[in-house]
């Protein structure tokens, strides 16, 4: 068939145009491009991680590889009563690193994993560095959900590091501790 043919006949140019199509979007999904949305950032602005993912994150070496399910600030405060704004001297300081310390224990897992890493098909679990169990799914929107809680911000990296943060819209921990931290906030 000629050019012209091909283009005089509607249904042939049709189903050349679908074919092409079709190309189009398996090379982009074979590809698996990042969504603007989820791209890495750095972490270095403490606006980003703000008190206690700063105080969390130093925490860890960082020549080993780990991934964190941080808190967000407002889920720091809401699930623990840790405010940013407080001021910390003694005996407070002392207890805001032990419980931040603690929350590191259930969210980190020593290794890293990316976002694009998990599958939307499939349910990973990983040990904490404590061996408090994390189960990792990821949903449409490429947020990851642990432990039933959904990610606010995916694959965040400090410059040079090896360490992968997501941050979370909670505080991933046992209950055990989780109840110990109500009893906490009900004495205040």
């Amino acid at each position: 068939m000629s050019r012209s043919r091909i283009l005089r006949n509607p249904i042939a140019f049709l189903s050349g145009v679908v074919i092409v199509c079709c190309f189009v979007i398996l090379t982009l999904t074979m590809l698996r491009l990042p969504d603007p949305a989820t791209r890495a950032t750095r972490y270095s602005n403490k606006l980003l991680v703000g008190k206690y993912g700063e105080m969390m994150i130093e925490m860890l070496p960082e020549d080993l590889a780990f991934t964190v399910f941080l808190p967000s600030e407002r889920a720091f405060e809401r699930d623990l009563g840790l405010n940013p704004n407080d001021s910390f001297v003694g005996e407070k300081m002392n207890d805001t690193y032990a419980v931040v310390s603690r929350v590191l224990g259930f969210s980190a897992v020593p290794r890293s994993l990316a976002s694009k890493a998990v599958p939307f098909d499939k349910e990973l679990s990983y040990d904490s560095i404590s061996g408090f169990v994390l189960y990792i799914s990821k949903e449409e929107d490429g947020m990851l959900v642990v432990n039933g809680v959904r990610s606010e911000r995916v694959d965040l990296r400090k410059k040079g590091s090896v360490t992968v943060v997501h941050v979370m819209d909670g505080v991933l921990m046992d209950a055990e501790f989780r109840q110990s931290v109500q009893y906490d906030s009900e004495e205040d």
